[in-house]
């Protein structure tokens, strides 16, 4: 297997990735970036971004993320595509393993591997996502001001996705499976007071219906086995979220549902030379700006390690 040294290694290449990226780059860290099997990491399965500063009009999100790869290229960034299938963290230098061939030793390591929605396993889901189908309210929301729209789930995320929709929509939907909410007792409170949120009781999602423009119902199933239909313009699941931090748990310390755990408002986790950047580690915001700079944070942070220890 061959391997090589690098000072800096990030691996994802969401906007934190590239972020860490262009400013390691401008430190003079010679950083490499693995891509991954999706450049541009999760922000790319939706359209367009009004929510990113320094974009007037909005920008489309691959064009946000392929001009944040070209600019960490044109710094100098060695961006690599493939997947990380191996992870050594007891001793510096990592041995992070690429594909299952190529090892690479680094004496820094930037996780920037996000987290990924869960959704509900329907086909309907992939073909109109980003026609209608979102897993943030906060980013798409905007779009459906006005119309009709539904949430899936019950917990304290679905109850504030329903909220934030509820200020902007018609009409909010939420489907939730039980005959009550996990939501905690405040954010129940809001959605019951809020007059254009309807809850759904004992329902799941059987289909999502649409067309060529897009989603344009729901057809759901009620626990006695009733289905019926809802129409909509927008269907947004809040189910949670996976990190996916899977390959390093056994070195870094993580909360009970996967998000990585850093040191106060820096990106250093409990091994030296290992920083955490972007969604993997942050369970709450989940947006594209606050990626970034915590992309930003896990660079200078790097520096500053290397400085003092190489």
């Amino acid at each position: 297997m061959s391997s090589q040294t690098v000072k800096c290694l990030i691996i994802g290449s969401g906007p934190a990735g590239y972020t860490a990226a262009i400013y390691a780059s401008r430190a003079a860290l010679s950083p490499v970036l693995i891509e991954g099997m999706q450049p541009g990491g999760q922000l790319t399965t939706t359209t367009l971004i009004e929510n990113f500063p320094g974009f007037a009009k909005g920008i489309d999100a691959n064009t946000l993320m392929e001009e944040m790869r070209r600019q960490a290229v044109g710094l100098g960034t060695d961006l690599r595509r493939g997947a990380v299938t191996g992870a050594d963290l007891s001793k510096r230098p990592f041995r992070i393993t690429v594909d299952g061939k190529e090892e690479i030793l680094a004496e820094t390591l930037i996780i920037a591997t996000g987290a990924t929605a869960k959704y509900l396993g329907l086909p309907s889901e992939q073909r109109f996502r980003g026609m209608g189908v979102s897993a943030c309210a906060t980013c798409d929301g905007f779009f459906y001001r006005g119309k009709d729209v539904a949430v899936v789930g019950g917990g304290d995320t679905a109850c504030e996705e329903a909220s934030y929709l509820a200020q902007l929509c018609r009409k909010v939907y939420m489907i939730v499976r039980r005959n009550e909410l996990r939501a905690s007792k405040a954010m129940q409170q809001r959605v019951m007071s809020t007059a254009n949120i309807e809850i759904l009781w004992e329902c799941r999602t059987e289909e999502i219906l649409g067309d060529d423009s897009g989603v344009t119902g729901v057809r759901l199933v009620r626990n006695d086995g009733t289905r019926f239909e809802k129409p909509i313009d927008g269907f947004f699941l809040a189910i949670g979220h996976h990190p996916n931090s899977d390959l390093f748990k056994e070195w870094v310390e993580t909360d009970a549902n996967g998000y990585i755990l850093t040191d106060g408002k820096s990106s250093r986790t409990c091994v030296e030379g290992v920083f955490a950047a972007g969604d993997v580690q942050d369970p709450s915001y989940r947006q594209a700006v606050a990626a970034a700079g915590s992309g930003c944070r896990a660079a200078l942070d790097a520096e500053r390690f290397i400085h003092s220890n190489c």
